[in-house]
């Protein structure tokens, strides 16, 4: 009789023990474990980063950091940290949040528009990305990558097309590179390059020309009539005479950093450098600002027209007006020029 009680005693606390055991395996996985009101929080896991690093990205979004890291342990992934970027969604077990963040790195839309140079594109792809500026210069810049590809410091810019793209977040400066390269490669497409060689322009020159024009407008709709302008020029050997390449050029100079030009004077255009296409027949090096898209194909498919200059509308400021003679061409440009000195920019 007492060994039978003994025998019940053991099996009631084997099954106390069991139910304890079983609640804590049902909190460990499968009992919901969010601490936060949003419908979701986003944890970003840099590369060979260790678990107690993520687990101080969870340990503010969990009702119970305990369990979590006993799952984790069981489960291995304290071994098997993987970078990127992770939703943890409300209302998560720990099973369910160990399964997101080992396999669910989420892509994230990384855009850049009109960068001037590549450090201040490296800078704005730095804000988006787990690579940071210094390793993206330095990615961008490589001489090795410019010979195996082609690109030269002055083309450079133009292999970097402004537009949205789709990265994980755990991206390196190398990485990026590539994909862009790809990218570049990809917008060059039969029909692009069939219209580059209709036009006796290579890729580089193509993106160089592109550049002025989305330099001297931003509209869309006038920038091919403006490619129909420079291509008149190179046709005919004349200068370019494009005022934003005096800029580009003056801003190389220790006199005009941290300055800017509002007025072009003839004092810039005595400036010496293979970008002052004044002086210079014939398309600059290399790019002087990264184009849209739109510029690109405005070159492509310029306007073919009698024009060979134009002047900015003063009357419809972000337009020009064309001309076909330098007589009317003077007529137009004193317009714009006495709009200027009355609003007093004389520089």
């Amino acid at each position: 009789m007492y060994l039978k009680k003994i025998l019940v005693a053991v099996a009631l606390i084997g099954l106390v023990v069991a139910a304890y055991f079983s609640y804590y395996v049902y909190s460990a996985m499968f009992k919901p474990n969010t601490a936060f009101n949003n419908d979701s929080a986003f944890i970003y896991i840099p590369t060979n980063s260790t678990y107690d690093e993520v687990r101080s990205q969870l340990e503010p979004l969990l009702k119970d950091i305990h369990t979590f890291d006993a799952l984790a342990e069981r489960k291995k992934y304290v071994t098997h940290v993987k970078a990127g970027k992770y939703v943890v969604k409300k209302g998560m077990n720990n099973n369910d949040i160990i399964n997101s963040i080992r396999i669910n790195n989420m892509p994230i839309k990384l855009s850049f528009n009109n960068q001037d140079t590549l450090e201040k594109l490296a800078g704005r792809i730095a804000t988006q990305i787990e690579a940071d500026s210094l390793s993206l210069i330095t990615a961008m810049k490589d001489a090795s990558f410019f010979k195996d590809v082609g690109f030269s410091k002055a083309t450079a810019l133009g292999m970097y097309l402004p537009n949205s793209y789709e990265f994980f977040w755990n991206t390196s400066a190398e990485e990026f590179r590539s994909r862009m390269l790809k990218e570049y490669n990809r917008f060059w497409n039969d029909s692009r390059n069939a219209k580059a060689k209709a036009v006796g322009l290579s890729r580089d020159e193509v993106i160089a020309l592109a550049s002025i024009v989305y330099e001297e407008s931003k509209q869309a709709s006038e920038q091919p009539r403006i490619a129909g302008v420079y291509m008149n020029r190179l046709r005919i050997g004349m200068p370019l005479q494009a005022d934003p390449t005096l800029k580009f050029a003056a801003y190389q100079l220790p006199k005009y950093k941290n300055t800017v030009i509002k007025r072009v004077l003839n004092i810039h255009k005595e400036i010496v450098s293979p970008y002052n296409t004044y002086k210079n027949t014939g398309l600059p090096p290399g790019l002087i600002a990264m184009p849209d898209i739109s510029a690109i194909d405005a070159v492509l498919n310029f306007e073919k027209h009698d024009y060979l200059y134009f002047a900015a509308d003063a009357k419809r400021l972000g337009y020009h007006k064309f001309a076909k003679t330098l007589s009317q061409h003077n007529v137009n440009a004193r317009q714009y020029h006495r709009y200027l000195s009355s609003q007093g920019i004389n520089r």
